[in-house]
């Protein structure tokens, strides 16, 4: 059984289309990773065993998804040695997403929670993978492929507005 390297979790199903951007981002990375639910409301215990065991089953990093009071992230951080990175989710209860920008940005000393942009979860699957990195060069290299990638779509782009 291969280990995960990331643990990516949310408070609802409904915020997996979100939370698939960072799936979808260590996937094309081959940057093994785990989805799955973990409610800090709904599901408190469940919560309290993700957050203090994943270092002991080879996670490294968690991405922790949330909407509305989004407690989640922090609570995590709060628990797990790990670094987390909070991804603030536009909800059907939310205040426009600004309740969850505020709830994971605003961290007390202590415990801190990377925190990326309202509904930002792409970019939280990049980071993960820029943490990693410190110590693989091989995840080092396949982001520096990314970004090149990334360079050569906006090249095309400008290309193609030549012809407009």
């Amino acid at each position: 059984m291969e280990l995960k390297k990331v643990g990516i979790i949310m408070g609802s199903d409904s915020d997996l289309p979100i939370m698939m951007e960072a799936s979808n981002v260590l996937t094309k990375l081959n940057i093994p990773h785990e989805v799955t639910v973990v409610s800090a409301h709904r599901t408190p215990h469940r919560m309290m065993e993700y957050a203090t065991n994943a270092h002991e089953r080879g996670i490294e990093v968690i991405i922790a998804g949330a909407g509305g009071a989004a407690h989640l992230p922090g609570m995590i951080a709060s628990l797990s040695p790990l670094p987390v990175i909070g991804v603030p989710i536009k909800s059907s209860n939310s205040i426009d997403g600004w309740d969850s920008v505020l709830s994971i940005l605003q961290m007390p000393g202590g415990v801190p929670v990377a925190t990326v942009a309202l509904n930002g979860a792409k970019n939280a699957g990049i980071l993960a993978a820029q943490m990693l990195s410190i110590g693989d060069k091989s995840i080092r290299t396949l982001l520096i492929n990314y970004k090149e990638e990334l360079r050569l779509e906006v090249m095309k782009k400008i290309e193609n507005m030549k012809t407009v």
